[in-house]
């Protein structure tokens, strides 16, 4: 697991408007461009929620009764900075840009063309 700590250091949490003109010029194509930051975007989230069960999981209290509750500073504070950070989508498009996210187009395999012979009929009267 990574530490979001160093990914989101200097990223703006605020969306800004971009050159869709220059996003699209990296792949050729505006649709890549954006199914490339999104597919990205989708793994930083899991990253992000795992990251964040994982820290909180420290915390967890097996009680039965629900009248108590016990309040953890450290979980406070941890539960804000997850919820202070970028989007996800925010993070996958600075990576984009910055030209920190590789990323590949799998082969798609072509297919021979079969020669198609048409022939006009005949008719014989």
């Amino acid at each position: 697991m990574s530490d979001i700590k160093n990914k989101v250091q200097g990223v703006d949490p605020n969306v800004k408007a971009r050159d869709i003109k220059n996003m699209a010029s990296a792949t050729g194509n505006l649709y890549e461009t954006v199914s490339v930051i999104s597919r990205r975007a989708n793994q930083l989230n899991m990253d992000i929620k795992k990251e964040l069960h994982f820290k909180l999981e420290e915390f967890a209290i097996n009680s039965d009764t629900i009248e108590e509750v016990h309040e953890n500073k450290e979980q406070i504070e941890i539960s804000k900075f997850y919820e202070k950070m970028p989007n996800p989508a925010i993070l996958a498009t600075e990576e984009f840009l910055s030209k920190n996210l590789k990323y590949r187009f799998a082969e798609v395999p072509v297919h021979e063309e079969i020669p198609i012979a048409i022939t006009e009929a005949t008719n014989k009267a």
